[in-house]
């Protein structure tokens, strides 16, 4: 999975424009802020619970389930 700060940020655009979304759509369509997915993407916060989980899974930058 994405490692790096650059590689979260490649991954994280890539996963956005493919859909044609800017980050707070993308933010705004999945139920989470747009602070929430920029602090995930330059791994200011945890990704290991909760909402930075999801919108990690969801960017594809870890592996994992969503259970809500």
């Amino acid at each position: 999975m994405s490692n790096t700060t650059s590689e979260r940020r490649r991954k994280a655009k890539e996963i956005m424009s493919k859909h044609g979304l800017t980050l707070k759509e993308w933010a705004r369509r999945h139920g989470v802020s747009a602070n929430l997915v920029n602090a995930v993407i330059n791994s200011k916060t945890s990704c290991s619970i909760n909402k930075g989980h999801k919108v990690a899974v969801l960017l594809g930058l870890k592996k994992g389930e969503i259970i809500e």
